[in-house]
């Protein structure tokens, strides 16, 4: 039996997983943006787990760590996690500054930034 998959906007729901593929800039209207439709995604549906892809992002503000800070503060009181995937290493450096990586399993994207 294979996982449906349901693709949407910047979103994709595979299992009970939410994929969100994060956009170039992470500032405050994109960050907003994410945080409605995931928001509304969760509620509407079975999601255990949110998995932001970076692999587009090369600029993240404080919106950005206020996003994921949201989405895992909300998937934990719902049981469920969050992660963050293919982070280009200046992201990855402001989400260590910000202590995201703490909380949040956070993988970077190997051989460099390709920018």
């Amino acid at each position: 039996m294979s996982k449906s998959v349901e693709m949407l906007d910047r979103q994709k729901i595979e299992g009970k997983t939410l994929w969100i593929q994060v956009p170039k800039e992470l500032d405050h209207h994109s960050a907003e943006r994410i945080c409605r439709e995931a928001d509304k995604l969760v509620k509407e549906r079975d999601v255990k787990e949110i998995v932001f892809n970076f692999s587009d992002t090369a600029f993240c503000d404080s919106s950005g760590i206020g996003m994921l800070m949201g989405r895992y503060k909300m998937m934990r009181a719902l049981g469920g996690t969050v992660r963050a995937v293919q982070v280009r290493e200046r992201v990855g450096r402001i989400l260590m500054l910000s202590g995201i990586m703490k909380i949040i399993p956070v993988e970077t994207m190997t051989g460099g930034d390709a920018e």
